[in-house]
């Protein structure tokens, strides 16, 4: 079997880069399916999508700059219309605040990207204008792959891993891992090094996953146990003390102080 060389082992990750960067893409599916049923969008934010977006066209317009680059735009120009699709159906069920924030910061993409093009036409040529743009991807991505340091310090204040699913880690891990070959082989610094500190946050959120999956476990588990004490001793105590209503209410607080159910335990000595 000949061995492949690099413009063959460029084509291979960069393959598995579109199709693995398209699942990533398509992660956000259930949060949308979500807005529908609901038929509203309140709760959610629109900045990572638009975020997403302003990176993918970046992106589409350095692989427009830097020629035959044909697998950075096949799988951004795909991006780009996802994220769209996910922005339009935001807009569509977001409440009139919403929908007004959303459409100035959607002004703000498209304006920044013009900016960007109008710039690297007038004040470069050539490799020139591919290196500037290169360099405004990468800071970009860094910037992108930086983002979920503060869902990693949540994870961390509240040892729960509920917004940070295992999948959608890993994903990311590989997304970053095939694109880093693919700059490897194809000698783009601009994408391979990005990708680093994507595949080392990936990793990371990976490890946390591991550390703390089971406290959502544990503190359900307490809560469930305090929510039948608070049962019992809410019934225990409305027997027991009908005339002394604030006595019984702070009885039940001193017992339960971190009791999900107290309020309902308050209302239940009142009637």
């Amino acid at each position: 079997m000949a061995q492949l060389s690099a413009h063959d082992l460029s084509f291979i990750f960069g393959l598995l880069g579109n199709i693995v960067s398209f699942i990533v893409f398509l992660a956000p599916g259930p949060t949308f399916y979500k807005i529908y049923k609901r038929k509203s969008s309140e709760g959610f934010q629109a900045i990572p999508y638009l975020v997403a977006l302003f990176s993918a066209g970046l992106l589409l317009y350095y692989a427009y700059l830097k020629k035959n680059a044909h697998l950075i735009v096949s799988i951004n120009g795909i991006g780009c219309v996802i994220e769209l699709v996910y922005i339009s159906l935001f807009l569509f069920y977001a409440p009139r605040k919403s929908q007004i924030l959303t459409g100035w910061l959607m002004l703000l993409v498209v304006g920044a990207l013009g900016m960007v093009m109008i710039f690297s036409c007038l004040f470069a040529k050539g490799t020139e204008r591919v290196i500037i743009v290169g360099w405004i991807c990468a800071v970009i991505n860094v910037a992108v792959f930086a983002a979920p340091l503060s869902i990693m310090r949540q994870v961390i204040r509240t040892k729960s891993v509920e917004f940070m699913p295992f999948t959608l880690s890993l994903f990311l891990t590989l997304c970053a891992t095939m694109w880093f070959f693919y700059g490897f082989f194809k000698k783009d610094f601009y994408i391979a090094l990005p990708n680093v500190l994507g595949f080392l946050f990936g990793v990371v959120q990976m490890l946390l996953y591991f550390v703390y999956k089971d406290s959502n476990k544990k503190d359900i588990k307490e809560l469930l146990e305090h929510e039948e004490a608070a049962k019992s001793t809410g019934v225990e105590i409305s027997i027991k003390i009908e005339g002394n209503t604030d006595k019984a209410l702070h009885s039940v607080e001193k017992a339960f102080p971190y009791c999900g159910n107290q309020e309902m335990t308050k209302a239940k000595i009142l009637k």
